[in-house]
């Protein structure tokens, strides 16, 4: 039996302008790929103020509509405690490590962000182009990309359907 369910990722700049705006701009993306595309999966990651956004909107419309799955890709921790884990699923569904970082070093995170991407039809981003983050910008990689503009063009190389909130 073929399912239409869709799976939907997160990713974005570790800081955000202005949350007060942008919550109600991620709460009307996520319920029309709820209502309209069939999704039903939401994947996580973490380490930006994006993540933890997308995160309590997401635990918000799961009252809504609760047959959503809310699941933290972890980048950090392959083996965890079930203490840990029961932590992790106050906030979530599911949570897993994916095998193939557990040798990626300082690339961890663009990897996991691949990883999520390639699970998912759909891409709600927070992707401004030309932004640096402020740890790069005294630093002799300050025109290095972000690792939210490696995860946008990879998902763009991948066809995936992006929602851009960032713009």
């Amino acid at each position: 039996m073929k399912t239409n369910k869709k799976v939907c990722c997160f990713f974005g700049h570790r800081k955000i302008a202005d949350s007060v705006c942008l919550k109600p701009m991620v709460y009307k993306a996520m319920e029309d790929l709820i209502l309209h595309c069939g999704v039903d999966t939401f994947l996580f990651g973490s380490r930006s103020e994006f993540d933890n956004l997308c995160r309590e909107v997401t635990s918000e419309l799961k009252e809504k509509y609760p047959h959503i799955k809310r699941i933290y890709v972890r980048a950090e921790y392959p083996d965890i405690s079930d203490d840990y884990k029961n932590y992790l699923l106050q906030s979530c569904d599911e949570t897993y490590y994916p095998e193939k970082l557990r040798n990626a070093g300082k690339a961890v995170y663009v990897e996991r962000n691949f990883e999520m991407i390639d699970k998912s039809d759909y891409c709600i981003v927070y992707y401004k182009s030309g932004y640096t983050p402020t740890e790069k910008k005294d630093t002799l990689f300050h025109n290095a990309k972000s690792g939210t503009e490696i995860a946008f063009d990879y998902a763009v190389k991948k066809e995936k359907i992006i929602v851009n909130l960032g713009k």
